[in-house]
């Protein structure tokens, strides 16, 4: 905090006396708590930290871009899609913005925030059980035919939750390490809080339509960003396919292959010239139209995450994704 006064009589020694007091009051606190609401255009809101006997304030969002309007070339054509964002890792910098706070539905791009819970709550090789839940979704939802009684380790479970998108794979995450899909849901949300993801609500651990499941470009951003943290997460966005055996309730083993659906995984989708697509999450409803976040890089190996919202369709998705990653070029 910065206090200033023009002033030169008993203003300023006021001034002087509040910021001091500012200062002795938050002594012996670890962190400071910034005023923020749920509809705050940009999500970073906290300062923190302490060094032996002095406070030093450190932005939340140090080492994270920042971005509070839309930035638009015209080099881009993003009018087929509600919102989009590219974002330099290593710079710091958001090279395209647009509507990036704008509250939409993710679709399965909800997955990301899955696996990071997961990874963090979870042990990889715990032993994992379906309920008859893993069956209890909507009609024509991604699924890749668990059923109940069925066993898996969480590591098979995070690489059909990634690559197929299956949601009975994400109920069966949910239920195993949280007790139920509500719980793992607040979870989720917990986290998406405290990576500043402030304009973001999660329902479920899949991202079926609910009125009450959203997030923003920006958001999506920050959740990938925390992701990626952890290298199996890497290592299953980046996979093609994917073979496994998982034992059934009988103990009989059930072996499945599935296919990653990223076009640019499955040679059908063409990055620009000098970066290479690492890998990502795709993402479709009919309420949220196609979606799709990517970690890409360049020449150089610098990281790059870009995000685009609600597209008209999926073509149009990865037209308009392969513009947005030329701007790594310029």
């Amino acid at each position: 905090m910065r206090c200033t006064s023009k002033k030169t009589f008993p203003g300023k020694i006021f001034s002087v006396f509040f910021c001091l007091m500012f200062l002795l009051t938050g002594c012996g606190q670890a962190q400071f708590a910034m005023p923020y609401t749920v509809d705050s255009e940009v999500s970073s809101f906290r300062v923190v930290s302490r060094e032996e006997r002095s406070e030093t304030a450190e932005p939340f969002a140090e080492g994270l871009c920042v971005v509070n309007t839309n930035i638009v070339p015209e080099s881009v054509d993003m009018s087929n899609a509600s919102a989009a964002g590219l974002f330099d890792l290593n710079r710091r910098r958001t090279l395209y913005a647009k509507n990036v706070h704008e509250r939409l539905y993710p679709a399965s791009l909800t997955k990301v925030m899955t696996a990071l819970v997961a990874l963090e709550q979870g042990s990889v090789d715990s032993m994992l059980t379906a309920t008859a839940n893993v069956r209890n979704l909507e009609s024509g939802a991604q699924v890749c035919g668990i059923r109940e009684g069925d066993q898996m380790t969480l590591d098979q479970a995070l690489h059909l939750l990634l690559i197929n998108s299956a949601n009975d794979a994400g109920v069966m995450i949910a239920e195993g390490l949280a007790g139920s899909v509500e719980a793992f849901a607040e979870l989720m949300n917990e986290k998406a809080a405290a990576l500043g993801a402030t304009n973001t609500h999660f329902m479920n651990p899949h991202g079926l339509s609910d009125e009450e499941h959203y997030t923003t470009v920006y958001d999506m951003y920050l959740i990938m960003d925390a992701a990626m943290d952890y290298s199996l997460f890497n290592e299953i966005i980046g996979m093609d396919s994917y073979t496994t055996v998982y034992n059934d309730s009988s103990g009989n083993p059930k072996e499945i292959t599935v296919n990653n659906s990223n076009y640019y995984l499955r040679g059908e989708a063409q990055a620009p010239s000098g970066i290479t697509v690492l890998g990502g999450k795709t993402g479709t409803t009919s309420a949220a139209g196609s979606c799709l976040i990517l970690v890409s890089r360049d020449s150089g190996s610098n990281p790059y995450i870009s995000v685009i919202l609600r597209a008209d369709s999926r073509d149009v998705l990865y037209t308009q994704m392969t513009d947005l990653l030329e701007e790594i070029n310029k």
